[in-house]
């Protein structure tokens, strides 16, 4: 069992930064592409961004690319989300979720293929 925990969400202005951070216990992390999803009032979860297991594959939605950066920290069992340049529609919770993956080098877009999920962390823009 997995446990996932985020920190880092909080109140910025936009064109403001925020960094997340996602905590995993557990479980052996390295087996785990790990992804970024985010919910907004009345909106449906979507992904923002997914890495590999090995770090060497990332996505990143539309909405978010140039903006926000993600990585993973093996050795401490964390994945990270840089948020940068900030708009008020990145408002919203924002959970880390791990897909225990057979491959070093792939991430999955979907997400009821993520096994575990954090308990989601608020970001909140303001314009």
């Amino acid at each position: 069992q997995v446990q996932l925990v985020e920190s880092g969400g909080g109140l910025v202005q936009a064109g403001g930064s925020l960094r997340l951070s996602c905590a995993a216990s557990g479980g052996t992390f390295n087996l785990y592409a790990m992804g970024w999803f985010r919910q907004a009032p009345g909106k449906e979860r979507e992904l923002v961004a997914a890495i590999s297991r090995s770090g060497s594959n990332t996505y990143f939605a539309d909405s978010v690319k140039g903006r926000f950066t993600i990585s993973r920290d093996n050795a401490k069992s964390t994945v990270y989300l840089q948020m940068d340049t900030l708009k008020p529609e990145d408002t919203a919770v924002y959970y880390c979720a791990a897909d225990l993956s057979l491959s070093a080098n792939r991430y999955s877009m979907e997400s009821y293929k993520y096994n575990y999920w954090g308990q989601g962390t608020q970001v909140t823009v303001s314009s």
